[in-house]
This record gives C-alpha cells, structure tokens and sequence, in this order.
C-alpha cells in the first residue's frame, strides 16, 4: 500500500496522510465506509472517532459492544479481533465527500485489501459504499440497493455475505440496536458456509 499516493492531487492537499485498512488480516468481517472521518486523518485508523468524542453510537462502540474491539484499547491502536476497517477512498477532503473519479483512483486499494482478508462478510458503512460494494459483489440489481431499507438485513453475493448499516452517527437507537441484533445472530450462525467452508 502506497504511503505516498499521489493519484488524487485535490486530496493530496487537504490530507494530513493516506488513510489504508487496519485490523485483523485474518478477520471474516470486512467494514467498508465512504472516506476516513477526521480522526481518521489524524490517527491513521479508518472510521477513528466517528460517532462522536464520546465513542457512543460509533462504530467503534458497536464493535466493543460485540466483543470485536477491546473497549480499552486507543483510538490510534484499538484492539481489533475478527474484524478489519476500511473505506472507499484513502484521503480525506473536510470539506466534500469524494468524487467518482476519487473512488474510482482508490478501488484497486479496496480490492487488494478485499483480496487478501478474504472476509466472509462485507459491511458496507452507508449509501455510496453499498453502492459501490453492490455492483462488484453482489447479483442484486445495485437499484433495488438502498439504505434504510437494507440495514441490518443480510443479502446474498459471489463469495460473500453483504449486511448493510446506516452510517452509525446517523442511525436511531433502535436502528442500532437492531444492527447489533442482526450482527450477533449472524456472529452465532455458520455463516463461514457463505464459501462452502466447515464451520469451526
């Protein structure tokens, strides 16, 4: 991964750093968001202080929540089992979401990092990254893809499992915990069959 990519040259400048996946290289869930949130671009860790100072409803929150992060681990190196983070694009604007052409500069990132976790599911953190992840690795019509219909629902693609979430700073707290739900059902099933893998 490319510490010094300069595909993008309008998020060269307002990037402090190139933001890549972090987490468990091992792990049978990959979250996928739009760009990396501001403390993202301090720290160097994707969805880094998303959700708020306080951590509540984050990402982050929900990870500790399901036994995933170790809930006293830092923010610049949270303790991550099971699970890997990543985003669409690697640089961040402050002030706009990334373009096509920036998402488009940045998907050979993505689908290295897809390649060599080899999740089991993909969880793809708001609208654009269902979209994006909905094309490639679903047989869904990517139209009949959408957020909040979709939410802690489980849907069917080529070698993976997709469960889509609302961007958590966004979601109710029943959206929440109806994610949650979802996700430790799905934590306790033998989803590893997605692949026609034996269960552990």
């Amino acid at each position: 991964m490319d510490e010094e990519c300069r595909n993008c040259p309008a998020l060269c400048e307002t990037r402090t750093q190139v933001v890549h996946g972090y987490g468990d290289v091992g792990a049978d869930f990959l979250f996928v968001g739009e760009r990396p949130t501001a403390q993202a671009d301090e720290v160097g860790v994707p969805f880094a202080g998303e959700g708020g100072s306080d951590g509540d409803g984050g990402l982050r929150r929900m990870l500790e929540r399901l036994g995933l992060c170790a809930i006293d681990s830092p923010a610049d190196e949270p303790e991550l089992e099971n699970v890997y983070l990543t985003n669409l694009t690697r640089c961040r604007d402050p002030d706009r979401r990334p373009t096509d052409e920036e998402i488009g500069n940045c998907e050979p990132y993505l689908n290295a990092e897809i390649r060599m976790i080899n999740p089991e599911i993909l969880i793809p953190v708001g609208e654009r990254p269902l979209a994006e992840l909905g094309v490639e690795y679903t047989t869904t019509p990517v139209d009949e893809l959408a957020l909040p219909d979709d939410h802690a629902t489980r849907i069917r693609g080529r070698g993976f499992e997709l469960v889509p979430m609302i961007e958590p700073q966004e979601q109710t707290d029943e959206q929440t915990q109806a994610w949650l739900e979802a996700f430790a059902e799905l934590m306790a099933s033998d989803y590893r069959q997605t692949k026609g893998r034996q269960g552990r």
